[in-house]
């Protein structure tokens, strides 16, 4: 029924809903929106970098993000105001490696695919690298899921009970990192964060436990999916921003009703 296109790029939002949402769940509780948006601006500087190197964009994305969110970590470990050093370094990589792809010769780059992304234009190769970059993140958070709730809660409890908060952290610093290497060319740079916090925030007044709003968070990140490249093909929208609308539809719904959930 669908265009081979139209296939892949289905497949792979949904590859980018499975890893978004149970780690946009440990994003909104461990309120680290801004984290998100640092690192994934971050991820501008990499495709400057992998250009300049000859690397693969992928593996140049992920290691700059990787550098980004350590740097991040580290400095709110060590008392840092984190809201302002998050936008200065979100919007300082950002303006740095859009700067930096300018100069490379030679180099033509679509700096809007890259800003909102360009899903339609996903390859096999694009597809196999988002499902397991999407399974690296599922088997990261399966294996720490208990010891990253207990850290998320409290600090002094995950002392208590033998964990160490900071490996937790560094646990979703480097998922946090893979994911935006794998979403950068699907939803573009800008709204890799949107795909963490808005499906997590909707699922969050429907759950009654971390697991369930887990799980509500990647059903309504693969439902913001489909209707958002439907909307985009009968409407010839933006496929990227198109699925953000929906899913931001999905939250003021979810907005709507929290109040007659709870009766």
């Amino acid at each position: 029924m669908f265009d081979d296109f139209l296939t892949r790029a289905t497949l792979a939002g949904l590859g980018v809903a499975l890893a978004t949402g149970p780690l946009g769940a440990f994003v909104v509780w461990r309120r680290m929106a801004y984290f998100g948006d640092a690192t994934s601006h971050a991820a501008i500087l990499g495709v400057a970098l992998a250009l300049a190197l000859s690397l693969p964009i992928g593996l140049g994305t992920m290691l700059v993000a990787l550098a980004m969110a350590l740097t991040v970590s580290t400095l709110a470990a060590r008392g840092w105001a984190v809201d302002t050093t998050l936008g200065v370094l979100a919007h300082s990589a950002l303006a740095f490696g859009l700067v930096a792809i300018s100069f490379l010769p030679g180099v033509r780059v679509d700096l809007s695919g890259l800003l909102f992304g360009d899903i339609l234009a996903v390859s096999k190769h694009d597809l196999a690298f988002v499902w397991g970059g999407a399974g690296v993140i599922l088997a990261l958070l399966m294996w720490r899921w208990q010891a990253l709730l207990t850290s998320t809660l409290s600090e002094d409890l995950a002392h208590a009970s033998g964990l160490n908060p900071n490996r937790e952290r560094l646990v979703l610093t480097i998922a946090l990192a893979i994911v935006v290497a794998v979403a950068l060319k699907i939803v573009g740079a800008l709204l890799i964060s949107a795909m963490l916090i808005i499906p997590a925030a909707a699922a969050r007044s429907l759950s009654r436990s971390p697991e369930s709003m887990a799980l509500f968070a990647i059903l309504i990140g693969g439902l913001s999916v489909l209707a958002g490249l439907q909307t985009s093909l009968h409407f010839d929208t933006p496929a990227g921003p198109s699925i953000i609308a929906v899913a931001a539809l999905a939250f003021t719904l979810s907005v709507l009703i929290a109040p007659f959930k709870s009766r």
